[in-house]
């Protein structure tokens, strides 16, 4: 297991108004830094003050794009500590990031190990306040010194983190999106399953036009028949039709969400029919036309849950559960969010103390 070598700041930052924290403007007195080189493997894991990087200006990220990161956060709870929530998935899915794009992986006990300690160092920095949390971005690009498309040689694994007000600062409310049929976010075969930084820059177009016309994001559907649904922005979606809850497949060209995941196992625990298959647009059009469609959330980190309530599809708008909050959705929300801040218990052992 990786030794980490800690080196405390000696100007500590003072801790923000909670009531001004937003979403990744603020960053904590720390970071995590570890190097890997060919023939060597990964190497001087350490904690130091937060600063800027220095890399060569043609170093295999800003050119090719070598690139992946996640996102998980930590979470104070009622006693006053500090926990995690899944963060095994989140090391797991890092790891399948970077078989896809030839990025060294990391041992699982080695990545945990950076993600608790790091947390440890900051956790004076997680809010106390409703909603809020640290969030927290393990990150990893290659850095290799000169031009050229090749498997990487060298690379550099961080871990950065941002205290983070509540989503909903104005509570649960449902948003519009608009179903894209013209750009798409990923295919089969593709990097649509993993979290690299190209998928999320590919996607700012269609989002931009969304939000013009008055939409919070988009559906997106496949990219090869445009017809099956994929995600919701950058979060997995879910429908209640009939009530049976079905979710997109995931048939690579899908992120795995956690969220998703932690989804589908409150829902069986709970008796509900879950199904993951193909859906397409015009059955969602359909369900949407006659009533059947029940409830529509997109789930992700950031957000948990987010109810939707109104889709545009080729200029026509179709309300979804009166554009109210279905109780589904609710419980999903009440359920992840009470486990993560520790207000219920835990019967799934998602969670890790710090």
């Amino acid at each position: 297991m990786i030794d980490i070598k800690i080196t405390k700041t000696t100007c500590p930052k003072a801790k923000p108004d909670e009531s001004e924290l937003g979403f990744g403007k603020i960053f904590t007195d720390h970071m995590f830094i570890m190097e890997y080189d060919a023939g060597k493997g990964w190497h001087d894991a350490r904690i130091v003050p937060f600063a800027n990087f220095s890399i060569h200006p043609s170093s295999t990220v800003l050119h090719y794009g070598e690139e992946i990161f996640e996102g998980l956060k930590a979470y104070r709870i009622a006693d006053g500590s500090v926990q995690l929530f899944r963060p095994i998935e989140n090391v797991r899915r890092m790891n399948s990031s970077a078989d896809r794009l030839c990025l060294p992986a990391i041992e699982e006990e080695d990545a945990l190990k950076a993600i608790t300690a790091f947390v440890k160092v900051e956790q004076d920095w997680v809010p106390h306040s409703e909603g809020a949390s640290l969030y927290i971005r393990p990150f990893m690009f290659g850095n290799d010194p000169h031009l050229g498309v090749h498997t990487v040689q060298s690379a550099v694994f961080s871990i950065i983190a941002s205290p983070s007000g509540s989503y909903y600062e104005e509570g649960l409310n449902p948003v519009k999106i608009l179903i894209e049929d013209q750009d798409v976010r990923a295919v089969r075969g593709g990097t649509g399953y993993i979290k690299c930084g190209g998928n999320y820059a590919a996607s700012t177009r269609a989002g931009h036009r969304a939000e013009q016309k008055g939409y919070s994001q988009v559906l997106w559907l496949d990219g090869v028949e445009r017809k099956y649904i994929e995600e919701v922005g950058a979060m997995n979606v879910m429908f209640k039709i009939n009530g049976e809850v079905i979710t997109p497949a995931l048939t690579g060209s899908i992120l795995p969400g956690i969220t998703r995941k932690s989804c589908i196992e409150v829902l069986k625990s709970k008796g509900y029919k879950v199904t993951e298959r193909l859906i397409s647009v015009d059955e969602l059009k359909d369900a949407m036309a006659n009533g059947s469609l029940e409830e529509a959330w997109g789930c992700g980190t950031a957000a948990v849950v987010s109810p939707i309530g109104m889709f545009m599809y080729k200029d026509v708008e179709y309300p979804v559960c009166g554009q109210r909050i279905g109780e589904t959705t609710q419980m999903l929300y009440d359920t992840l969010t009470g486990i993560q801040y520790g207000k219920i218990k835990d019967p799934f052992g998602w969670t890790v103390k710090i």
